[in-house]
């Protein structure tokens, strides 16, 4: 199975909202809290690190994501992921649950994201 890649130009805008819904919005970050957004349909979008090791870890999130028809994207590292959302350690997966004052850059990211799978 390969990973969805994206532009950095997204990838680094994914980033920036997710930092914007942690200080404005709501934000959940981990496996699984994700996971539990996902399941409960509550995930507006979530974010997934390309440098999980092992990457079984996160495995499951994309098939979820289709199952749910909730948007996901892979950022690079765990690390940049896990700064985002105010930590000081990586995270393999975080998603946003409430955009807050990050909404039209959310509105923005989903339909790059939509643009980009109708291209593939």
């Amino acid at each position: 199975m390969t990973k969805f890649e994206v532009p950095k130009e997204i990838s680094d805008k994914v980033l920036q909202t997710l930092e914007l819904a942690k200080n404005t919005g709501k934000i959940r970050k981990g496996t699984n809290e994700t996971t539990k957004s996902i399941e409960r349909g509550e995930a507006k979008l979530v974010v997934i690190a390309g440098d999980v090791q092992p990457p079984e870890i996160t495995m499951h999130l994309p098939v979820l994501c289709k199952e749910k028809k909730i948007p996901y994207v892979h950022v690079p590292s765990k690390e940049e992921l896990g700064r985002s959302t105010g930590i000081n350690v990586g995270t393999a997966a975080a998603t946003i649950v409430e955009s807050g004052e990050g909404k039209s850059n959310l509105e923005e990211i989903l339909k790059k994201l939509q643009d980009l799978k109708k291209g593939d």
